[in-house]
């Protein structure tokens, strides 16, 4: 067992590959100290770099994750670089309480030449990548294909999530529906995200008809605890999601469950706002114009004399939360047509990873990656 080894990488972003050599590292040290490299030419912060892999190690003993500002050029064939890249990496471990190492673990032959400047044994670590046969470069130019390998915490934050809110019957599940058809091509892992308090009144409605067979829906009692449920159900569907592929177009939210509790029990209940406090980030809101569109009963539904009231309830809690939002209107071509267009550049920008001119490839098995 080493007693204090490092790692160092620009986990840009995080990814199997890295666990595994951080991991390898945690099984033959006392202590791990993992520099996570970012300078200001990238599009991915290094606090959040630094956030993901501190979650993703939480519960592995002896794993400090350390965030290192680093806008050094980097030159693999120059003394005057390699000293003042050190310097950069002692001062960061020095902060943290670390002034010696024995190991460098390292995935990278400049490893050797690491370890030699800290007095350290390089311990070398899947260098054909044959265990987890990813690279970061393939990461930042196709999220799609690589977002199996990065980690957990970075996929429920990189994640593209748009969400679809309205009032009823004002084409919300029609518009979801449609944009995941559009983009499913391209995304074949996306998860449809349904409403789940339609399903919740469905599962309700049926158990007080077994209760009794003559109930009628105006009989249904909502509380507070269903709409908790509600809430919390609607996370993990869309992180559930998140997990499995780098959009998420969700047919509502927990934050438009509030609302909805507010329309069915009144401004006294709070039973969902606990599931809206843990919203996961968002990218942006489609809410679907009442006007122009008819009010379609299914049976299931009571509010069409209230429909212009809970669209105002949407743009006014939307602005009031800081969120981005748009109204969509007009018929259901011209609704894609404006979703279709912010969500191709949010893509673009969400999916853009920048790097410095020095930044180096990922070469995999003789091939870029």
């Amino acid at each position: 067992m080493y007693k204090n080894s490092m790692v160092i990488g620009k986990f840009y972003p995080p990814h199997a590959g890295h666990a595994h050599l951080i991991a390898a590292a945690a099984a033959q040290s006392e202590n791990v100290s993992v520099l996570v490299q970012g300078n200001r030419f990238e599009s991915v912060t290094v606090a959040d770099r630094t956030r993901w892999l501190s979650v993703e190690f939480a519960d592995t003993p002896g794993v400090q994750v350390i965030a290192m500002r680093n806008d050094c050029p980097e030159d693999y064939h120059s003394e005057e670089i390699w000293k003042a890249q050190n310097e950069l990496m002692r001062l960061a471990l020095k902060s943290s309480g670390v002034t010696s190492i024995d190991a460098v673990f390292s995935s990278e032959e400049y490893g050797v030449q690491l370890a030699e400047a800290f007095g350290a044994e390089h311990v070398l670590v899947d260098l054909s990548r044959t265990t987890y046969p990813i690279g970061g470069t393939l990461c930042r130019e196709d999220l799609g294909v690589a977002w199996p390998y990065i980690i957990g915490p970075a996929r429920q934050e990189l994640a593209t999530r748009i969400i679809v809110v309205g009032a009823e019957s004002t084409g919300t599940t029609t518009l979801a529906r449609a944009l995941s058809e559009h983009y499913r091509p391209r995304f074949p892992r996306l998860v449809d995200v349904s409403e789940y308090g339609r399903e919740y009144t469905y599962e309700k409605f049926d158990a007080l008809r077994a209760e009794r067979a003559d109930a009628v829906l105006d009989e249904m009692v909502w509380t507070e605890q269903d709409f908790g449920r509600i809430g919390a159900r609607q996370n993990q569907m869309e992180n559930d999601a998140a997990d499995v592929c780098p959009l998420v177009i969700a047919d509502t939210d927990s934050l438009a469950t509030t609302l909805w509790e507010r329309f069915y029990i009144g401004e006294h209940s709070y039973g969902s706002y606990h599931a809206a406090e843990q919203l996961p980030h968002r990218d942006l809101y489609l809410i679907t114009d009442h006007e122009g569109v008819d009010f379609e009963d299914d049976g299931w539904r009571e509010g069409e004399h209230r429909r212009a009231e809970m669209t105002e309830w949407f743009k006014e809690t939307l602005t009031e939360k800081g969120h981005s939002w748009i109204l969509v209107t007009g018929d259901h071509h011209r609704r894609m047509q404006t979703a279709v267009e912010i969500i191709d550049l949010i893509l673009a920008q969400r999916s853009g990873f920048t790097s410095p001119p020095w930044a180096t490839r990922t070469v995999l098995d003789g091939a870029e990656a």
